[in-house]
């Protein structure tokens, strides 16, 4: 017998599956007769779930909303990032990459600057308790991480493909930067701070976030050639897939690891592979 915790996992897993199969089947009926597109649909169908079970619980908390954010960051959001990366219009995106880069990377730090300087005064009004530097900057890198996703529903790929890869790419970089941001200052002793110690800070956030696109990038290049040398195709593409696929996810896991920015390192690992590795597998195995 599974016991209440293992029972509930498998209850929320299930409402899960079911909910995303629903959003994925009157996603693209309601897309195709141009009624509402897909992020609305997924919307509609998240709060009208949630009214369902808050009345059959009777408005009490119910083991259906249980979800491990273990499982969000380990399983499903790698595979969600390498996509990002692996479909991306590469040509539009480092065309773009200067912009995209003062939008997500130096755009994100003033964001969250002026949101420490605010979120400073403004907890001193409210008096609610005792903050240190560290803590309003935490706040700050937490508060400047924006989601573009349902933007990007409303925009296509190949209509508008400036405005499409700027805002993509934004949302990209500007994620991983805010994780960047906010390990940087976690590992940081702020007690004592200076001229000296911003440069340090500075510093380490350009270590983490250069380290971190590095081993994207190395992890997708060892995979292609990897592929390209030993030739798994000849004897099995399920091999091949498998190798590709785990590549790209050891990349994840060990930046996490190494306690950089996962998100960036599999984001540049998808665009390397798009690039090389697939160049390198077979016509069965693609």
């Amino acid at each position: 017998l599974l016991s209440t915790s293992d029972h509930a996992s498998v209850v929320s897993l299930n409402l899960f599956v079911a909910l995303l199969c629903a959003c994925i089947v009157l996603g693209h009926l309601l897309e195709e007769n141009r009624w509402m597109n897909e992020s609305t649909t997924a919307l509609l169908i998240g709060l009208a779930t949630g009214v369902v079970i808050l009345l059959i619980s009777n408005g009490k908390s119910s083991h259906l909303l249980v979800f491990s954010e273990d499982l969000f960051f380990i399983y499903l959001l790698p595979p969600i990032i390498f996509n990002a990366g692996f479909q991306v219009k590469k040509k539009q995106f480092f065309r773009n990459f200067v912009t995209i880069m003062l939008f997500g990377a130096i755009g994100t730090v003033i964001s969250c600057t002026v949101i420490t300087l605010g979120v400073t005064q403004f907890f001193k009004k409210l008096d609610i308790g005792a903050f240190d530097l560290g803590d309003y900057l935490a706040i700050g890198a937490i508060f400047a991480a924006t989601d573009s996703v349902c933007t990007l529903q409303v925009l296509n790929q190949d209509e508008t493909p400036l405005l499409y890869s700027l805002v993509f790419g934004e949302g990209v970089v500007n994620d991983a930067t805010s994780v960047v941001v906010f390990n940087a200052i976690q590992s940081f002793d702020l007690t004592h701070l200076n001229h000296e110690a911003a440069f340090r800070l500075l510093g380490n956030f350009s270590y983490l976030f250069l380290l971190s696109t590095f081993l994207g990038v190395a992890t997708g290049l060892i995979s292609a050639y990897v592929i390209k040398k030993l030739y798994f195709g000849r004897h099995s593409t399920d091999r091949e897939v498998a190798l590709m696929m785990l590549m790209a996810y050891l990349s994840y896991m060990l930046a996490e690891l190494f306690d950089l920015s996962g998100i960036l390192t599999v984001f540049f690992c998808g665009i390397v592979m798009s690039h090389y590795t697939w160049h390198n597998v077979t016509e069965s195995s693609r």
